[in-house]
């Protein structure tokens, strides 16, 4: 194999706030926590079981910042892709620590909010979209689905081809 790769991929909750500071150039530097929880049933016991891993993201990218900033709130459901890091740093004892977090660089990294405006029960979020709205695609040639549902008898298949026509 000719290379590697380093790609996250996660959905969980944020387990607080996001905290945005300044680099001394005044680029944005945005970090929050987030917890992802695998379930299962134990075989002999019949108990439900979780596991929660919690993993520390750091967002270098000024438009996903100000996003994550604004809409992202301890509890939110978010999907994100990014890549893993270690730092080594010092801390305030002097003792030599390592952290590995997940980072969204300034070109690459992705963020998406899957809570609706009323925290998941279904109402439109600000965009007036049911669902989850997406920020800060990887590309921004990427086109956010039509969420409306087919009609019986074609009629939406009609409606995006009405729509289509020039004159």
């Amino acid at each position: 194999m000719a290379g590697s790769v380093n790609k996250v991929i996660l959905i969980g909750n944020l387990g607080r706030d996001p905290e945005v500071r300044r680099t001394n150039s005044g680029d944005p530097v945005c970090s929050f926590s987030i917890a992802t929880t695998e379930s299962w049933r134990d075989k002999a016991t019949g108990e439900r079981k979780d596991r929660t891993e919690w993993h520390n993201i750091v967002i270098f990218n000024e438009n996903l910042s100000k996003i994550a900033e604004q809409y992202c709130k301890k509890g939110s459901k978010v999907y994100l892709e990014g890549q893993l890091q270690t730092r080594e740093f010092t801390d305030r004892d002097g003792n030599a620590r390592k952290a590995t977090e997940v980072v969204l660089t300034r070109f690459r990294g992705e963020l998406t909010l899957l809570d609706s405006k009323g925290g998941g029960r279904g109402d439109s979020d600000e965009m007036g979209e049911s669902g989850g709205s997406s920020f800060g695609r990887s590309s921004p040639m990427q086109k956010t689905p039509d969420r409306r549902p087919a009609t019986a008898g074609g009629g939406r298949m009609n409606e995006i081809i009405d729509d289509d026509i020039p004159f």
